[in-house]
Order: structure tokens, then sequence, then C-alpha cells
């Protein structure tokens, strides 16, 4: 269970791939505070970690997860959204995030606006998936409110803060990004959907 409010950020130093699992390595700040099973979020996707070296550490994405995330996408230099998972009793600053990512999205506008950003995404609805204004979003593991809620598509506004410690500021038209829907609105969706 995750947050949302990203931790740090990891810097990919190795894809490797076998079979159909790729083994991803990344130098991190937290590397060292890391323990071998340990679930972290990179970019929203929860992973396990396999194995830990000095700064770097790795954990291993299977095909399942690759076929419903961007990490086909993500090449060695490429800088991820990092969260390690909540521990109980803590603040719940952003919102009930699980790292189970629903689709990907494509960002169709990125643009400075005054002091802050607007990015708007665009994503498949037929998978059944909505937004709605106020309502919670994850974008690549970064918990954010909805401004503006369309039929396949959405928008956010980031804050300095956010753009200048999140991947955020490597977006431009055309980013894939790992989307997960509000969990209590997938919920909803599926209830109404089924009636």
């Amino acid at each position: 269970m995750f947050t949302g409010i990203i931790e740090t950020l990891g810097k990919i130093q190795e894809i490797k791939k076998d079979k159909d699992n790729l083994h991803i390595t990344i130098t991190s700040s937290v590397a060292n505070e890391l323990k071998i099973d340990q679930s972290v979020a990179h970019n929203g996707i929860c992973l396990t970690v396999v194995n830990i070296n000095q700064d770097q550490y790795t954990v291993t994405a299977i095909d399942e997860t690759i076929k419903k995330t961007n990490i086909s996408h993500w090449q060695t230099g490429d800088i991820v959204n990092l969260e390690r998972a909540m521990k109980l009793g803590d603040r719940l600053d952003g919102h009930i995030v699980q790292g189970h990512v629903d689709q990907i999205g494509t960002c169709i506008v990125a643009k400075e606006t005054n002091g802050s950003w607007g990015y708007t995404f665009e994503y498949d609805e037929s998978l059944g998936n909505i937004t709605i204004e106020k309502g919670s979003i994850t974008v690549n593991g970064v918990s954010l409110t909805v401004v503006d809620s369309g039929k396949n598509q959405f928008s956010v506004a980031i804050i300095p803060y956010t753009f200048e410690h999140t991947n955020f500021n490597t977006f431009i038209e055309g980013t894939k990004v790992n989307l997960e829907f509000d969990v209590i609105g997938k919920y909803v969706s599926r209830l109404y959907s089924n009636k």
C-alpha cells in the first residue's frame, strides 16, 4: 500500500531480459535502507526488491506487469519516481494507492502556466476506468487531483515542488505514463456497470 507521495528519484542503470522477465537495476539514495523482498513503487508500479548492492538494487518485472505498464518504454538512464510502502500509523498525505497500474496513458498537453504546470493525459476508456473532477488519480506513482475530466482524458496541475522532485519535469507530448485510477471509484464504477 502506498500514498502517492514520491519519496525520492532513482536512475535506471541496467535492464536485463530473462525469458519473459525484465531485471531492472536502479541507483537510489534509499538503496542501502531497503531489504530483499520489500515492495517499492517505481513510477507507480509495485515491484519487489530481489538484490541490493551498495547504492543499487534490482527488481524484477514479469510479463503481466510489462504488458500493463510503461516498463517496455524504460531505458538505461531514465529517472523513475520511487516510494517505499507506507508504514502503519503514518499520515496518509496523498490517497490510497495500491501500486497496481490499471493502464498506460499518453501525455497530450504539457505546458507551464505562470508558475505551475498543466498536463493533460489521454487513456483508453474501453477498459472501464473513469476520472471525476476533484477526484484522485495516480500518474507515474504521483497522487494528484483531477482538474478537468473528459470522456477519455483528464488534466492535472503540478506545483513547482512536485515538478522539481518527480519525473514530471521530463514529460513532453507523447510521453507514456502509468495510470492507477482511484480504488474507490473503480469499485463504484464496477457496481454500477453490473446492474
